[in-house]
C-alpha cells in the first residue's frame, strides 16, 4: 500500500502550491487530479493581477508552478480519485482512484469547479458546434466571426477582450444593467469599442448543423429578439465540485461551498479544503494563498 502524510486531490494552483509547501516541511506528499494540472486555470487567456507578471497565461503560470511543485512532491496526473473512507488507524485516509489505492495521514481538498451553463434551450445540442466555455480553446476558429460572450464579471470581459483581439466581433450580453467586473476591465471594454446588451438573457440557442443565432429575452420587458450569430461563448460562474467532500461528511454552506476556518480545516478532522471549492473569493492568489495555510497546517497537526 502506498502510504502518504498528506494527500491533495486537485492539481490547480492551490493544490500545486500546498504540494510545494509540504514538500518543503519533509512530508511525504502526493497531488492527484483526473485531468491534466491546472484545471479551469489552463483556460485563463491573460492575468494582469498576479503578483510578480504584469500579464501572464494561465498556462504559462501553471506550469512553472508545476515544476516547482513536482521538485517537492509526486504528482498522478489523469487519474480520478473515486473514493475516501476514514479510519482510526495512523494513516486515516483510504483514497480509492481508477488506478491505485493510497493511504494518508491528512487529505486536502482542492477538487475546483466547472462551468455554470445558462440553461438555455439548445445549449447542450450546439456544446462544441457553436456553444462554448472556454475562449483560450476555442476562439480562434470565431476569426472574423459574429459571437456573443454571456456574463458580466471579471472572467466573460476579460475573454471578450481575448476574443476581439483574435478578430472575432463580439457583443457581451449581461443580465444586469452593469457588470460586476473590475472597473479597470470595463473600462478597457470601452476603449476596445466591444458592444454590449444588458439586461438580457440567452432564451434559445438556434441553428441546423451549427450556431445560427440565439433568441434573447429583456429582462425588464420580457421582449424577445432574435439575434444572427456563429458562436456563443458562456462565463456565468461556476459549480463546485464537493462530491469527495460530501463522502467524508464536510459541512457545506447554503451554495454548495465547503466551510473552512481559518486554517483551511473542515468540520471534519484533519481534512482541510482550499480554493474555488470553499467559500470565499475565487482568485488565483488566494487559492495558492490557502494552500499554503493548508499544507502548514496538516503538518502541524500531525506532528
Amino acid at each position: 500500500m502506498n502510504q502518504y502524510d498528506i494527500i491533495i486531490i486537485g492539481a490547480g494552483p492551490g493544490g500545486l502550491t500546498a504540494g510545494i509547501y509540504a514538500g518543503r516541511q519533509g512530508t511525504k506528499n502526493l497531488i492527484i487530479d483526473k485531468d491534466l494540472a491546472g484545471g479551469l486555470g489552463r483556460e485563463v487567456p491573460a492575468m494582469e493581477n498576479y503578483p510578480g507578471f504584469d500579464s501572464i497565461s494561465g498556462m504559462e503560470l501553471i506550469e512553472k508552478i508545476k515544476e516547482q511543485a513536482i521538485k517537492n512532491c509526486d504528482l498522478h496526473e489523469m487519474e480520478e480519485v473515486t473514493e475516501i473512507t476514514k479510519t482510526d488507524a495512523e494513516y486515516r485516509f483510504t483514497v480509492e482512484t481508477d488506478k491505485d489505492e493510497y493511504q494518508s495521514k491528512t487529505v486536502i481538498l482542492a477538487t475546483g469547479s466547472s462551468h455554470r451553463q445558462l440553461g438555455a434551450k439548445g445549449e447542450d445540442e450546439f456544446k462544441g458546434k457553436g456553444v462554448s466555455y472556454c475562449a483560450t480553446c476555442d476562439g480562434f476558429f470565431f476569426a472574423g466571426r459574429d459571437i456573443i460572450m454571456v456574463g458580466g464579471g471579471n472572467s466573460a470581459l476579460q475573454e471578450a477582450l481575448y476574443l476581439k483581439n483574435l478578430g472575432a466581433n463580439v457583443t457581451i450580453v449581461h443580465r444586469r444593467d452593469e457588470f460586476r467586473a473590475q472597473k479597470h476591465l470595463q473600462d478597457m471594454i470601452k476603449e476596445a469599442e466591444i458592444n454590449t446588451i444588458l439586461n438580457a438573457t440567452v432564451d434559445e440557442i438556434k441553428g441546423e448543423m451549427l450556431v445560427e443565432s440565439v433568441v434573447l429575452k429583456d429582462t425588464q420587458t420580457g421582449e424577445l429578439t432574435e439575434l444572427p450569430i456563429n458562436g456563443v461563448f458562456v462565463s456565468v460562474g461556476y459549480i463546485p465540485h464537493t462530491e469527495l467532500a460530501n463522502q467524508l461528511g464536510v459541512q457545506l454552506d447554503e451554495s454548495g461551498h465547503i466551510i473552512t476556518d481559518k486554517n483551511q480545516k473542515t468540520n471534519i478532522d484533519y481534512v482541510y479544503a482550499i480554493g474555488d471549492v470553499c467559500v470565499g473569493l475565487k482568485q488565483w492568489v488566494v487559492a495558492c494563498g490557502e494552500g499554503a495555510v493548508a499544507a502548514t497546517s496538516a503538518f502541524t497537526d500531525i506532528q
